[in-house]
């Protein structure tokens, strides 16, 4: 009997466990940690901005050798009119490639924590070409009409499906909610939606074991995953659920 045990305990301890996926939403895929910096850009106003940029032309025109007076004029009242509102010209020139960093890095930096872990996710699916071994690709994004209407979103807030089973998505912006391993493993991709060639730019990467998808007049009995999802179900009208599993 002590035998049989023994042998259960290493079958059991060989053996990999499932992992229930854990619902989360798309604020949870983002490092907190780097999104708070200092951006003096976003004091400005429209106008300032539009002073900003006609420093940084005239001045490219004075590197370039246009030392015209009237263009040494037109600059230094341009700078005149901005330092009027306290506004340092040459010091937001100097820190404009600094910020685009930090903004680069904010938009780009995925949670760590969720690195490899087993999540479910709503959101609205874009279907892709297939990866270059064959595998059936998609993309998951927040909010209908990302990068076709309107822009793609930031990296850390697009997810590339790596499907199983056939299942793909039967039209752009399906909602579904989607279960499965998901990484931290950036990519960008150029492809074709609706009106021309999209920067598929996507922080993680997700295989897929399970996929929730909803009808346009179906009223999601399953249990949702997540806020988002929960919303989603409330707003269809009865119909069925359907569903398809992966490994």
């Amino acid at each position: 009997m002590r035998h049989i045990l023994s042998a259960i305990v290493v079958v059991l301890g060989a053996s990999p466990l499932y992992a229930e996926p854990t619902p989360i939403d798309w604020p949870d895929l983002i490092d907190q940690s780097v999104q708070s910096y200092e951006d003096p850009f976003l004091d400005l106003d429209y106008e300032q901005v539009e002073d900003l940029r006609q420093v940084v032309a005239l001045q490219a025109e004075m590197d370039g050798g246009k030392l015209s007076p009237e263009t040494g004029t037109q600059l230094d009242e341009v700078k005149a009119a901005l330092s009027a509102q306290g506004i340092d010209a040459d010091w937001l020139i100097s820190q404009r490639w600094i910020v685009a960093e930090r903004r680069e890095l904010a938009s780009a930096a995925g949670n760590a924590a969720l690195d490899g872990e087993t999540i479910s996710l709503g959101g609205f699916a874009i279907p892709a070409p297939p990866d270059e071994d064959g595998s059936a690709m998609a993309y998951l994004v927040p909010e209908r009409g990302m990068c076709s209407h309107v822009p793609p979103p930031p990296p850390n807030q697009m997810v590339r499906l790596r499907l199983s089973d056939g299942w793909a998505p039967a039209r752009i912006h399906e909602p579904i909610v989607v279960s499965g391993r998901i990484n931290i493993d950036p990519s960008d991709r150029q492809m074709m939606v609706v009106d021309g060639f999209i920067s598929m730019n996507a922080t993680f990467s997700m295989d897929v074991d399970e996929v929730q998808t909803f009808g346009q007049s179906d009223k999601a009995e399953a249990p949702a995953t997540n806020d988002w999802a929960k919303s989603l179900a409330d707003g269809f009208q009865t119909g069925s659920k359907s569903g398809v599993k992966g490994q």
